[in-house]
């Protein structure tokens, strides 16, 4: 078991996992032009004699990789920043064939201080066991060049490049491209990769021109050497270590880790339960009323992991119309299979079409008219395929039966949480780990009461120093002090309202203490008109900051925000897109760009970033708002259905512009994906 779990997480079907020090698919610290295997997500730690580097890479598309890397610089004088961020992207022109390389073109610290500077044009060619590797490179990657840059042929801006700026000074974290592939010369790079097949192991030498300007200047010492050496030890599917000597100076060490997102997770059948019609009446609860279809179909449906809500049967159109949820299913298709057998096992003799209405997080989605599967047998699949129709969601008006006993229930969730804050420049990770109560309660006309407290169990956030001075008001970079001053106490309290009103018109009104550092109340609308991959939404919330004990206690600063949103479920590898423009908690106004990839065992992926009216000076550290989402479904990790998940946002830098609500701003959209058609 523990083997099946281990080769369902890690495992990178394939060539064997090859991140640099990097973390981008390469040698050592050169690029290549091999890519992971689409949907890929690899974790790098790097340890050098110069630096120690972490790094998160994404294979965005099968042509399209990016990396956010996070370095800390050992024995820099105080004139430099000890902790670098920065990103890059690798493009694959083609693919290799028989007589040609791979190639493919990158830019390094595409977004950051430009201190890691470089852009490269690589080709990689397999030869047997060996994989051959040769780049031109641009800035760091140049060395002392080679050869004049040919791109000056083009125009003179090309035969300057301007040196890295300092991040703290709000320069650092824009886009870098005022010096992308300039540089009076290039220079070459390229290395070896050898693999036998016999052994899980790597064995490389590189050749890196870099002369390392940058950290010669804040105090370390020049390469003595452009060669370097390492060997690699696949240590089980998916994770590596290497070993390295590098520029005949120093060792490093680095860890590496793939997740392939992609992977589904093996299809469980429901665990196989008696029927309440075969089962004995003394086994059955004494409320339930044999006679009546609707509390034997809800008996079976609930021990299946579904809700049963609301009922009505046409009997002029012999049609049944059930309004379900899903609990537990992952995939919203095997639990209206789920539905439609007991369905067809309970509903009257005199029923033939059902008409099965999707509910996803208290919202009418979509819904499903089939026909009677009993009365199908014989038929072929394409026919009975043919017979199923995705129909708008709807609101039945006065439906005929209602679950009434799900009212007034009271949820305990008791458990333990961790709170992340990373890149803090004097400290790569902060954390809490805390007990944490859960609270949620059904009322009636569709309301329900959310809340959470939480006890510290141990946190390190009392020793951060950072105390940075903003031109905004504090609304998000205050956030320390809630961790330290409120490690225990109230994270949220609220009532909340979902529905859909009209077919594709959903909305939520919401309002109590709404998060670690908010009180108040607000609510949201989303169009989404059927079978369209477009759809359009309106929030707003009125707020009011928190003192920071977290308690019921408030701060003077108050505010409302209010965003006009318009989103796009594209047709390219699953990819979702939303723009929302408006204004944030600091007063300023902009907007902000989500881009997110969703699989279908529901592990989802994104990036977003936030351009609002105020300047990179005072925005500070990191110029603009930006960052990385991700929903790791927890379907692969237990051995039943589920659809839990662990949701996580990374900031590179916390700030105070272009800041958000971030779970009550435009999340209809998200929150029903699942079921959406």
């Amino acid at each position: 078991m523990y083997r099946h779990y281990l080769m369902l997480m890690f495992a990178i079907y394939g060539m064997p996992l090859l991140a640099s020090d990097f973390g981008v698919m390469g040698l050592i610290d050169i690029p290549t032009a091999r890519m992971s295997a689409d949907g890929t997500i690899t974790t790098t730690a790097a340890s050098q004699a110069r630096t120690k580097s972490y790094a998160i890479t994404y294979q965005a598309t099968p042509w399209l990789e990016g990396s956010f890397r996070y370095t800390g610089f050992n024995d820099f004088t105080s004139s430099f920043p000890y902790w670098d961020r920065n990103y890059e992207a690798k493009v694959r022109l083609w693919q290799e064939q028989d007589f040609l390389p791979q190639v493919a073109i990158g830019i390094r610290d595409l977004v950051g201080t430009g201190f890691y500077g470089s852009e490269y044009l690589v080709a990689s060619k397999a030869v047997g066991d060996f994989d051959f590797t040769l780049g031109m490179g641009w800035g760091r990657l140049a060395g002392n060049g080679v050869i004049s840059n040919p791109l000056i042929n083009l125009g003179e801006q090309f035969a300057f490049r301007q040196r890295s700026v300092d991040s703290r000074s709000g320069g650092g974290g824009r886009l870098s491209d005022g010096i992308f592939f300039s540089g009076k010369k290039v220079g070459f790079f390229g290395g070896i990769n050898y693999q036998p097949d016999s052994l899980p192991l790597s064995l490389m030498v590189e050749y890196n021109p870099d002369q390392y300007d940058g950290e010669v200047f804040g105090g370390q010492v020049r390469p003595k050497s452009p060669w370097s050496a390492a060997v690699k030890w696949d240590a089980v599917p998916g994770v590596s270590l290497s070993l390295s000597r590098q520029h005949d100076q120093e060792w490093g060490l680095e860890l590496s880790a793939a997740l392939d997102t992609k992977t589904l997770t093996p299809r469980r059948r429901a665990p196989v339960f008696m029927s309440s019609l075969d089962m004995d009446p003394q086994d059955l609860p004494p409320q339930l009323n044999r006679r009546d279809w609707y509390d034997m179909l809800l008996f079976d449906v609930e021990r299946s992991g579904l809700l049963l809500l609301e009922a009505s049967i046409n009997p002029s159109s012999h049609t049944a119309i059930l309004v379900m949820g899903n609990d537990q299913y992952p995939v919203w298709a095997d639990a209206i299979a789920k539905m439609t057998v007991l369905a067809d096992l309970h509903l009257p003799s005199t029923v033939n079409t059902f008409r099965i209405i999707a509910e996803e997080s208290g919202h009418r989605v979509a819904t499903i008219q089939l026909r009677r599967p009993s009365l199908s047998y014989g038929q072929s699949k394409q026919l009975l395929e043919r017979k199923i129709s995705v129909l708008p969601g709807r609101t039945l008006i006065s439906p005929q039966r209602k679950t009434s006993f799900v009212q007034k229930k009271v949820f305990f969730d008791i458990g333990v949480g961790t709170r992340f804050q990373f890149f803090d420049p004097e400290d790569p990770a902060r954390y809490q780990v805390y007990t944490q109560v859960g609270i949620s309660v059904v009322l009636p006309k569709s309301w329900a009461l959310f809340g959470n407290y939480g006890v510290d169990i141990n946190n390190n956030f009392n020793q951060s120093n950072r105390n940075d001075t903003t031109a905004l008001p504090p609304v998000r970079s205050d956030i320390v002090k809630y961790l330290t001053e409120g490690d225990t106490g109230l994270n949220s309290l609220y009532f909340e309202k979902r529905g859909s009103a009209y077919k594709g018109l959903h909305y939520r009104v919401y309002g109590g203490v709404l998060e670690e550092m908010y009180s108040g109340f607000g609510g949201e609308v989303l169009y989404q008109p059927f079978q369209s991959r477009l759809a359009y939404g309106l929030s707003a919330n009125w707020v009011r900051q928190r003192d920071y004990d977290k308690s019921f206690k408030h701060l003077d600063y108050q505010t409302a925000t209010a965003f006009a949103s318009v989103y796009w479920a594209s047709p390219f590898y699953n990819y979702d897109v939303a723009v929302h423009a408006g204004k944030y908690l600091a007063k300023d106004v902009g907007a902000t760009l989500e881009v997110r990839r969703t699989f279908n065992n529901g592990f989802m992926v994104g990036l977003w970033a936030t351009i609002t009216n105020v300047s990179t000076e005072d925005f500070g550290e990191g110029s603009f708002d930006k960052g990385m989402f991700f929903k790791i479904p927890f379907d692969g990790l237990f051995g039943r259905n589920t659809r839990g998940s662990y949701n996580s946002r990374i900031r590179p830098i916390q700030r105070d512009g272009g800041q958000r609500l971030e779970d009550f701003s435009a999340n209809i959209w998200w929150d029903t994906r699942g079921a959406r058609y």
